[in-house]
């Protein structure tokens, strides 16, 4: 028994030709790091030669909510240990 519509292995691989996977196009950002182009750079977070991302306040705000987080779970910590004593 034949299957009626079936795609030949040439069909088969004129449909798969454009699955490729290209590779990525990286440009080099003016702080020397490579980045993708059309993105802001993630070392330095220029784009175009402007400062899109300040990541300087990123990192510091970053800093300020794991320091609260530690503190809120030492603070928790603490009091369960001062109650079993």
């Amino acid at each position: 028994m034949v299957v009626r519509m079936r795609s030949t292995r040439s069909h088969t691989g004129n449909r798969r030709s454009h699955h490729a996977l290209e590779a990525q196009a990286f440009v080099t950002c003016e702080c020397g790091a490579k980045r993708l182009s059309h993105h802001a750079c993630s070392v330095c977070g220029r784009y175009r030669g402007r400062v899109v991302v300040d990541l300087a306040a990123k990192a510091q705000a970053r800093a300020q909510k794991l320091a609260a987080k530690r503190e809120k779970e030492g603070r928790a910590v603490g009091d369960k240990n001062e109650g079993q004593k």
